[in-house]
């Protein structure tokens, strides 16, 4: 065997042990917390679900580009603490912000207005956000469907549990946030 063909050699070899490996590196998240996941159901089925067995609603506005969206889900969402009384509080909604499909809330219908364009923005989710595109956000709604908070940006277990809590358990009832923050837990 020649140096060149030794060579090559060498390097179709290495280049396979570099794609098999990064290929099966991905199969499976390098950490996994134990505990239940949060249940995702769609906003309709929420609304549905509401309806029957009123809850509030914790609607995640996301995009597939978004890499703290991804990070939100693999970290915070991964959270055992925050699954657990997500699911126990709140229908939890994941909504793609430029999702194609045409949706009616409150007798309303939203579409997004160029299902074929990039990036371009459902109007349910432009309600939501007050006509703000910040992603990842998060809108609560209370168990009557009506707006009641958003939250925008990346946020640690630690950082969204106190909020979930004030609304969950409707402390924003009977007291402000700053008064609510004050409270030792």
């Amino acid at each position: 065997m020649t140096s060149k063909n030794t060579i090559a050699a060498f390097l179709l070899a290495a280049s396979f042990m570099f794609l098999h490996s990064s290929l099966f590196s991905q199969s499976a998240p390098s950490t996994t917390k134990k505990g239940e996941a949060i249940k995702w159901i769609t906003f309709e089925e929420a609304i549905a679900l509401n309806k029957k067995k009123p809850k509030m609603i914790f609607v995640d506005i996301y995009t597939d580009w978004c890499g703290w969206c991804k990070k939100m889900d693999a970290e915070t969402f991964a959270d055992p603490k925050v699954a657990s009384y997500i699911n126990k509080k709140y229908y939890a909604v994941k909504f793609n912000a430029e999702q194609k499909g045409a949706l009616t809330f409150k007798d309303q219908q939203f579409i997004n207005p160029n299902p074929d364009k990039s990036r371009s923005t459902h109007q349910l989710a432009l309600a939501l956000l007050k006509n703000e595109k910040l992603y990842p956000s998060y809108v609560i709604l209370d168990k009557a469907s009506d707006w009641t908070f958003k939250l925008k940006g990346y946020k640690t277990a630690d950082d969204l549990l106190p909020v979930l809590n004030y609304y969950g358990d409707e402390h924003y009832k009977k007291m402000t946030w700053g008064e609510y923050s004050q409270i030792k837990r």
